[in-house]
């Protein structure tokens, strides 16, 4: 597998390289030079396949040879060991679970591979890695759990303070051993900042830093998995819209990488929160970053979508091309409040507020009705369950993977800007 960075076509590395030190020098991401499809017959017979034979078809396919079959199957295994159901909530309207992974967040997918498949990378070679890792709420306990006690790599998560849910936090800071949790004064795009910035410091080259974002590869990958999963449970026989709650836009341009693989996907919709960069470039074709703003579903508190640059490469690279067959939508706390609520009462379904987002894009009037549309459910509704409670006026259950964080002692460091996050780093020597 080769791979470039989009702002340089001639930087061209293998997986093993992209994946440990997952940014270029050139600020660029890493995109495959090449996404070959799969052979029809095999995406006619999805049904045929297990969810863990179709993770090994799918990654075999992306990756080539640079990771044996007999590894590449061992880490399928050992990282897609739990389901992404479908749940059918009326003739043509579906959610996909992928919430029933170790964090109980769609990140599990990613976060599990990549653990693995850096552990491969590494594990014949004497160093030790750093990862470092931004979080807007689910991704940190996703890569706290995929990468807690794995031999010679330190994970340093980096979340803003007071924008994640009291139980997202406990994910974070509970770990101990090799996982260390940094609380920014500010928002996720400050975070992600300084993560990115950390990537580019030479004065921190000593530390072998990577990224478990989703800016690294070896998480969009694995998160590929589940469309095709979601194409298998509910059948080829109509066309599909999917619907995915959108921040970083790295699980939207998984699900365009298995399209471009051959997956019939009609229409991607990346539903946002208020930081609506994205539905505004659809509506303008001009892209503007801005600042984040705190919404109640806050994994998607995203104002400068690292991915951007790989899903308009993705779906064509320019602005009409992009606008053929995906679509974007933003909402406010209010409609996505409305949204919940609709879902618990029509259906008797407890959702969350970044389903919910997904869920409401589907009525929109430029959604084609005759299609099986789906949208993600991407995270637990207990990880946000004084939201939910609040809205659905009910209490719900957590389940004990949760409960028991609450007794777990809290493990974190406070810091404010670029220049604390680099004395910390000196003082770690």
């Amino acid at each position: 597998m080769k791979l470039y960075s989009t702002n340089n076509v001639n930087n061209i590395v293998d997986l093993k390289e992209a994946t440990l030190n997952a940014l270029p020098e050139d600020k660029g991401l890493y995109l495959p030079i090449e996404i070959n499809k799969l052979e029809p017959t095999f995406i006619k017979n999805l049904h045929k396949h297990s969810f863990t034979e179709i993770a090994y078809r799918v990654s075999s396919k992306l990756i080539g040879n640079e990771i044996p079959d007999s590894e590449l199957i061992k880490i399928c295994e050992t990282a897609i060991n739990f389901p992404a159901p479908i749940r059918k909530l009326k003739d043509g309207l579906y959610t996909q679970e992928l919430y029933h992974g170790p964090s109980l967040a769609f990140k599990d997918f990613g976060a599990r591979f990549m653990a693995e498949t850096m552990s491969y990378f590494i594990q014949k070679e004497n160093k030790k890695l750093t990862i470092l890792v931004a979080t807007s709420g689910d991704t940190g306990g996703a890569v706290a759990a995929g990468f807690h006690k794995v031999k010679n790599i330190e994970v340093i998560i980096l979340f803003p303070k007071g924008k994640v849910s009291p139980l997202q936090e406990l994910q974070l800071t509970t770990w101990g051993d090799n996982i260390e949790a940094i609380e920014v004064n500010g928002t996720f795009d400050d975070c992600q900042a300084m993560v990115k910035k950390g990537f580019l410091d030479p004065e921190l080259n000593q530390y072998n830093l990577s990224s478990a974002n989703s800016i690294n590869i070896s998480r969009l990958i694995p998160q590929s998995f589940y469309y095709f999963e979601a194409v298998k449970q509910i059948g080829q026989e109509k066309d599909i819209t999917i619907a995915v709650p959108s921040g970083n836009i790295g699980n939207i341009s998984a699900g365009s990488i298995a399209r471009n693989m051959g997956l019939p996907i009609h229409t991607l919709i990346a539903a946002h929160n208020a930081n609506n960069t994205v539905p505004q470039y659809y509506n303008s074709g001009t892209y503007q970053a801005k600042k984040s703003v705190s919404t109640i579903s806050n994994a998607m508190d995203v104002g400068n979508p690292s991915n951007f640059p790989r899903y308009s490469i993705l779906n064509g690279s320019t602005w009409n091309n992009l606008k053929n067959n995906n679509l974007a939508f933003s909402y406010s706390d209010q409609e996505t409040k409305t949204a919940l609520k609709e879902i618990y009462d029509r259906f008797n379904y407890i959702s969350e507020p970044h389903a919910a987002v997904a869920y409401k894009s589907l009525k929109e009037k430029t959604v084609d009705k005759s299609h099986n549309k789906i949208f993600l459910g991407t995270a637990h509704p207990a990880k946000f369950h004084e939201v939910v409670n609040e809205i659905l006026e009910l209490e719900i259950e957590i389940p004990e993977s949760l409960n028991v964080l609450k007794n777990k002692e809290s493990y974190k460091t406070t810091l404010k800007d670029y220049d604390s996050f680099l004395e910390y780093m000196r003082n770690r020597r």
